[in-house]
C-alpha cells in the first residue's frame, strides 16, 4: 500500500450536499490534510435517471463554501464504464467470475421454492459451475464468485471488526446483461485505480464493505483501511431529516452561518479530541484521527452550532468575514453591498463582530453603517427622542463638535456634558443611539460615532435634534 494517504469523497449527483455527506467529505479532507496526503473528489454518476448537473454543481458549490479544496480533477464515475467492464471480464477470465443465464423469473421462482421449502432466499445460481459449452445463446449478467465457505472480516477503524459469513452473501452482479456495469464494483474499480487508501463513509455502507472486499481479493488488489462512521440524528435522536430544519449545506451559508464555525461543529459531530469545542482549521488537522470518532450516531445542536459560529465571527479576520458577508448575501439573494457600505462595514467589524452569532445578527448591529440618511427610526428608537431628548442633543452636539475624535475625548466630552447638566450618561445613550442609528439596541455610541466619522455623526445628532421642528 502507499505511504501517502489518499482519501476520496464519492457523492451520488442526485441532488443537494446535504449535511451528513458534508460531514463524510470534512472527515476525509481533514484526515488527508492532516497527513500531507491527497483527498479526492469523484462524482458517482452512474445512475443515469437521477443524476443531474445541477445537483452536480451544487455539491462543488457547497464543497467550494466549507473550504474543502480537493486534489486533481473530479473524476466521473460514469466516464469509467469501460474500464469497470474491463475487470468484470478480467474476473470472468480468472474465474473469479461466471456468466449467468438466470431470468429475473428464474430468480423469482428460486426464492418462491426456497422459501417453500424454510431455506435461505439467496440466490444461488445454477450457472456458477456450468460447462461454458453448455451457456446458451441468451443474454446474461457476470456475477462475482463468493466463497461458499468461511467468513471475512471488516477491519474497521470506527466500529472495530465485523465478522460477515462468506454463505450471507450472494453471487454479487458485476456487469448487467446491457454491458453496464454495477455500483459495488465501480466503487472498487475507482477507488483502486485513483490510489484511494482510506475509505471513510457512513455506516450504512458498513454490509457493502464485505461485498466490495471480495472483489478487491479475487483481483490480488490492497484493500483499503476502512472508516464506517455513525449517520447523523435529529434532536430528538431520530435519522437527521427535513422535519428537523436544514439540510443542504447550501442552506447553511443562506442562514448566515460563517463556514469556519461550520467546520469546527461538523468536525466535532462525532468526532472529539479531550473536552476542545472551538479549534482552528490548523488544529483540526493536526488533531483528527479515526479513533476519535464514537460509535453512536451524533445528534445535531443548532444552539452548539450557534455558539460555535459566534466564536468563529468574533476572532474572524476582518477582511475576510466581509468577504463571507458578501457571499451571504448572494447566496440569500439580498442586495449587494456599495462601495461605502463597504468601507463602513471594515471600519466597523471590531465592534460588530463581538457577540454576532451568525451574519444576519451581525448586519443588525451593523444597522447604522447600512441605513440610508437622514435616519428614520424604529418606535423603540423613536421613543427616546422626546423633545427633552432632543433639547439634550442639540446642547451636546456643539460640545462633540469642538472634541479632537477619539474614543477618550468623545467619552470625556459627553461625561461632562451630563455631570453639568446632573444626570448619567446613561440618559444620554438612548437618544444618542436613536440618533446615531435609530435603534435602541446597537454597538456603544462611542463606536459608532468613531466608524462613522466626526462628519456624519454630527449631522445625524443635528437631524436628530431639529426633528421636531417637522
Amino acid at each position: 500500500m502507499s505511504a501517502e494517504v489518499v482519501t476520496r469523497f464519492a457523492p451520488s449527483p442526485t441532488g443537494y450536499l446535504h449535511i451528513g455527506g458534508a460531514r463524510t467529505a470534512l472527515f476525509n479532507w481533514l484526515y488527508a490534510r492532516g497527513r500531507g496526503g491527497k483527498f479526492l473528489l469523484r462524482i458517482e454518476d452512474t445512475d443515469r435517471a437521477r443524476s443531474t448537473p445541477a445537483a452536480t454543481e451544487a455539491i462543488l458549490k457547497g464543497l467550494d463554501w466549507l473550504g474543502l479544496d480537493h486534489d486533481g480533477e473530479v473524476v466521473s464515475q460514469f466516464d469509467r464504464a469501460d474500464r469497470h467492464a474491463e475487470v468484470a471480464q478480467a474476473l470472468l477470465a480468472k474465474g473469479a467470475a461466471y456468466k449467468c443465464f438466470a431470468t429475473p423469473e428464474d430468480i423469482e421462482a428460486f426464492r418462491d421454492a426456497a422459501r417453500a421449502a424454510g431455506k435461505s432466499t439467496l440466490f444461488q445460481s445454477p450457472w456458477r459451475d456450468a460447462d461454458p459449452a453448455t451457456h446458451p445463446d441468451a443474454p446474461y449478467v457476470i456475477r462475482l464468485k463468493t466463497p461458499t465457505e468461511g467468513a471475512r472480516v471488516i477491519r474497521d477503524q470506527v466500529q472495530g471488526d465485523v465478522t460477515i459469513r462468506n454463505d450471507q452473501l450472494d453471487d454479487m452482479v458485476l456487469l448487467r446483461s446491457d454491458g453496464t456495469p454495477v455500483y459495488m464494483l465501480a466503487v472498487v474499480v475507482d477507488d483502486h485505480d485513483m490510489g484511494v487508501t482510506h475509505v471513510i463513509r457512513g455506516d450504512d455502507h458498513l454490509n457493502n464493505a464485505a461485498r466490495q472486499m471480495g472483489i478487491y481479493t479475487a483481483m490480488g488488489w490492497d484493500i483499503p483501511v476502512w472508516a464506517h462512521i455513525p449517520l447523523i440524528h435529529g434532536p430528538d435522536g431520530k435519522k437527521l431529516s427535513k422535519r428537523h430544519g436544514a439540510l443542504g449545506v447550501e442552506e447553511y451559508q443562506a442562514m448566515g452561518y460563517p463556514a469556519a464555525g461550520m467546520r469546527n461543529y461538523l468536525a466535532r459531530l462525532g468526532w472529539s479530541h479531550g473536552d476542545d469545542e472551538f479549534f482552528t482549521d490548523t488544529q483540526a488537522q493536526e488533531w483528527f484521527d479515526l479513533d476519535g470518532i464514537g460509535k453512536s450516531p451524533a445528534r445535531f445542536d443548532f444552539k452548539k452550532l450557534e455558539n460555535l459560529c459566534g466564536q468563529h465571527i468574533a476572532v474572524g479576520d476582518d477582511a475576510a468575514l466581509l468577504h463571507e458577508i458578501e457571499a451571504y448575501l448572494t447566496a440569500s439573494s439580498q442586495s449587494p453591498l456599495t462601495e461605502a457600505q463597504r468601507d463602513g462595514l471594515l471600519r466597523g467589524m471590531y465592534c460588530l463582530k463581538e457577540r454576532a452569532k451568525t451574519f444576519p445578527e451581525l448586519l443588525e448591529k451593523a444597522y447604522f453603517i447600512l441605513a440610508d440618511t437622514p435616519i428614520q427610526p424604529d418606535e423603540k428608537a423613536a421613543r427616546n427622542l422626546d423633545s427633552v431628548s432632543r433639547g439634550i442633543l442639540a446642547a451636546l452636539t456643539p460640545r462633540l463638535q469642538n472634541a479632537s475624535w477619539s474614543r477618550e475625548q468623545l467619552e470625556e466630552a459627553t461625561a461632562r456634558f451630563a455631570e453639568e447638566n446632573g444626570t448619567k450618561f446613561g440618559k444620554l445613550a438612548g437618544p444618542l443611539r436613536a440618533a446615531l442609528a435609530g435603534r435602541a439596541v446597537t454597538p456603544s455610541v462611542f463606536d459608532m460615532m468613531l466608524v462613522l466619522g466626526r462628519e456624519e455623526s454630527l449631522s445625524r445628532l443635528a437631524q436628530a435634534a431639529a426633528s421636531d421642528e417637522d
